[in-house]
C-alpha cells in the first residue's frame, strides 16, 4: 500500500540521519590530509565508471545526450576535485600572530542532497565530493525519475570511500524516495545544512524546512550579441551551450538578443549553424508543450532534441536543425518562451541599441532566473562593464558557453552544479557551491587590551558650554595603559584627532 511506502519512506530517513550523524562524528576526528585521500579514492572510482553512469542516467531519464553526460560526469568528479584538492576546510584555516585571530573549520555534520533528474550521476558525484572534502556525512535524496542511476553512484562511491578509510554510512542514499520522507529528511533537527538542487518547489521546501538551505532558484539567462561580437563565434557558442546535453544545464541560454545594425547577420548565421526560425504559427504550436497549465515547465520537453520537440509539436523542420527559435517582442509569465526551457529553444529579441539591450535582459531576468547567469558576446569592455554593474545575476558570462562557463568548465569559476542566485534570486549564496559553503568558521581570539584602555580611549558625553560651543571632556592616557589618565577640555577636532591615534595604537598591539 501507498501508506506503507509513506511510513517505511520515513522510518528510513530516521534511520540514516541516526547513522549519518554517528559516522560524522567520527570523520569530524579525521585530519585534512586523511580526508584528501577519501576524495582522491571517490575521484578515481568515478572516472572509471563515467561512460557508465552516463549511459545508465541517459536511458532511465531520457534526458540528453549520453556522451555529453560522460563530460557532467567528469566536471562532478575530476575536475571537482582538481578545484579543491590544495584546499585547507578543516582544522586551522589561518592564523594571525599580529592581531592574534585563529580560524578554525568546523564541518556543519550531516548535508542533505536533493538530487534532480537533469544532472543525477553528476550532481551525486559532485556533492558527495564538497561534503567529503569539508568533513561532513552526506544523505543523498534522490528524484524518484532517476533512482536507479542515483543508487549506482552512491554505491560506488560509498564503497570508495569505505575503501579509503572513512567510517562506515559516511555517504548514504534514499532507497524510498517519497515526499513524505522528503519533508522529515527536511525537517529533521539533526541535519546540519539542506544542499537544494532541483524544482522551484523542492528549493522553497529547502528554506522552509526550519533547516539552513543553500538552494538555487531556476535559469533563464539571455544572451546579448553586441555589435561588436565576433558573430559566427557567438552563435557557435550559444548553441554548443543550448544543445550540450540537450540544454539540461540550468545556466544554458533561454534567449538572444541582439541589436538591430546587426540582426540580419545575427539571423543569417544562425541559419547557416542550425537554427530553426519559426513562424508565427509555428511559434504557437510549440508553445503549447513549453509549460503545463500549473505554469511550470513541461517535463516532456526537458532534454529532448529540436527534431524531437517539433515532432511532438507536429511541425516540419530541416534535417539537421540543432535549436528552434521564436522571434518574440514581449516578455511575461504567459510568454513561454521568455522563460526557462531546458531544451534547444530560444527565445530571439530585436532592440534598437545596447542600452535597450540591456533593459531587455533585466525585464527577462525579473520574469524569471533573477540572480542566475547570462552571457554577453562583445568586444567592448566597457559595454560588458555596464552589463556587471547592472545585471540581476551572480555570473556574467563573457565570450563563452553559457551552460559550460556557469558550470566553471569553460571559465575560471569554480567547477559546481549548485548555483547560488544571491539574494535578489532568493538564494542564500551567490557562489558555485564548494566546500567552503559547507563549514562554519570557529574564530579564536586573543585579548588585545583592557577596559581601562578602552575606557581611556573613549570620548566622555559632551556637553554645552557658557558660549554655546560645544565641549568634550576626555581621558587618554599618553603614557602606557593601566596608568591615571589626565582630563582635559578638548574641541570636537581635537577629539577627533586623538581617537584616530588610539585606534592606530590599538590596531598596532
Amino acid at each position: 500500500m501507498e501508506f506503507d511506502k509513506d511510513l517505511q519512506s520515513i522510518q528510513e530517513i530516521r534511520n540514516l540521519v541516526a547513522n549519518a550523524k554517528a559516522a560524522q562524528a567520527e570523520y569530524a576526528e579525521y585530519t585534512q590530509e586523511q580526508m584528501d585521500k577519501i576524495c582522491l579514492a571517490v575521484t578515481r572510482a568515478c572516472e572509471q565508471n563515467l561512460e557508465k553512469l552516463a549511459k545508465m542516467a541517459n536511458e532511465e531519464t531520457g534526458y540528453g545526450v549520453w556522451q555529453d553526460k560522460v563530460l557532467k560526469n567528469k566536471l562532478g568528479s575530476t575536475m571537482t576535485y582538481e578545484s579543491f584538492k590544495d584546499m585547507k576546510c578543516v582544522g586551522i584555516l589561518k592564523e594571525d600572530k599580529e592581531k592574534k585571530l585563529i580560524e578554525v573549520g568546523v564541518p556543519m555534520g550531516v548535508v542533505a542532497a536533493l538530487i534532480p533528474s537533469t544532472n543525477p550521476t553528476s550532481t551525486v558525484m559532485y556533492k558527495s565530493l564538497i561534503c567529503l572534502k569539508s568533513g561532513n556525512a552526506i544523505i543523498i535524496s534522490p528524484h524518484p525519475g532517476a533512482l536507479n542511476c542515483i543508487l549506482e553512484t552512491y554505491k560506488i562511491i560509498a564503497q570508495a570511500a569505505k575503501s579509503a578509510g572513512a567510517p562506515d554510512k559516511i555517504v548514504q542514499c534514499v532507497s524510498i524516495p517519497t515526499m513524505q520522507g522528503t519533508d522529515a529528511l527536511l525537517k529533521h533537527r539533526d541535519i546540519g545544512i539542506i544542499l537544494a538542487t532541483g524544482g522551484e518547489a523542492m528549493v522553497r521546501a529547502a528554506y522552509s524546512s526550519g533547516n539552513p538551505a543553500l538552494g538555487v532558484g531556476p535559469g533563464n539567462g539571455p544572451s546579448f550579441i553586441e555589435k561588436s561580437a565576433d558573430i559566427p563565434k557567438a552563435i557557435q557558442r550559444i548553441f554548443d551551450s543550448k544543445t550540450f546535453d540537450n540544454g539540461t544545464i540550468c545556466a544554458s541560454e533561454q534567449s538572444i538578443v541582439t541589436e538591430r545594425c546587426i540582426q540580419d547577420q545575427v539571423v543569417a548565421e544562425a541559419k547557416r549553424q542550425g537554427g530553426y526560425f519559426l513562424s508565427p504559427e509555428e511559434s504557437e504550436k510549440v508553445g503549447r508543450f513549453i509549460m503545463r497549465a500549473n505554469g511550470t515547465m513541461n517535463p516532456k520537453i526537458v532534454g529532448r532534441s529540436a527534431q524531437a520537440i517539433a515532432d511532438m509539436a507536429g511541425i516540419s523542420i530541416p534535417a539537421g536543425t540543432k535549436v528552434l527559435i521564436s522571434p518574440q517582442t514581449t516578455v511575461g509569465k504567459d510568454n513561454p518562451y521568455s522563460r526557462e526551457k531546458l531544451c534547444p529553444i530560444l527565445a530571439f529579441y530585436v532592440e534598437d541599441s545596447w542600452q535597450d539591450a540591456c533593459k531587455r535582459s533585466i525585464e527577462i531576468l525579473f520574469n524569471e532566473g533573477k540572480g542566475h547567469t547570462m552571457t554577453i558576446h562583445s568586444q567592448d569592455e566597457s559595454v560588458i562593464r555596464e552589463f556587471a554593474l547592472k545585471k540581476p545575476v551572480s555570473r556574467l558570462l563573457v565570450n563563452c558557453p553559457g551552460a559550460l562557463g556557469g558550470v566553471g568548465a569553460a571559465t575560471s569559476l569554480a567547477p559546481a552544479l549548485t548555483l547560488g542566485c544571491g539574494a535578489v534570486g532568493g538564494s542564500a549564496t551567490s557562489n558555485n557551491v564548494g566546500p567552503m559553503d559547507l563549514i562554519n568558521i570557529r574564530r579564536v581570539a586573543y585579548g588585545i587590551c583592557e577596559l581601562a584602555d578602552l575606557r581611556a580611549a573613549s570620548p566622555v558625553a559632551a556637553h554645552s558650554t557658557g558660549s554655546g560651543t560645544v565641549a568634550h571632556t576626555y581621558s587618554y592616557n599618553s603614557d602606557a595603559p593601566g596608568e591615571a589618565a589626565r582630563a582635559a577640555t578638548y574641541t570636537r577636532e581635537d577629539v577627533e584627532n586623538i581617537t584616530r591615534a588610539v585606534l592606530a595604537r590599538l590596531s598596532r598591539q
